[in-house]
């Protein structure tokens, strides 16, 4: 059974439908396919909350939805947790 979803294909995160723990081996359903994607959480990630789908570089902008929701200042690695402390918006 899944534990988060990506929105469509070419998205850099998914978001957790449940509770993920660090060291977990979840799946991962992209909605626009409904193909599926193995990650291993490098950390705890709450319900509802971003898990990386992609090695992201330095200051490099996260795509959801299939468009730029800001940048990872210092990048962020496949199964990395995604929030506000490694991601920030691109308004200002």
């Amino acid at each position: 059974m899944h534990k988060f979803l990506i929105h469509k294909r070419g998205d850099h995160v998914g978001v957790a439908t449940a509770d993920i723990e660090a060291g977990e081996k979840v799946i991962g359903v992209y909605m626009d396919d409904e193909s599926a994607i193995e990650v291993t959480a490098n950390g705890a990630i709450p319900l509802g909350h971003k898990i990386s789908v992609a090695d992201i570089p330095r200051n490099s902008h996260v795509l959801e939805y299939g468009l730029p929701i800001g940048y990872a200042p210092e990048g962020f690695r496949f199964g990395d947790y995604v929030h506000t402390h490694n991601i920030r918006t691109l308004r200002w």
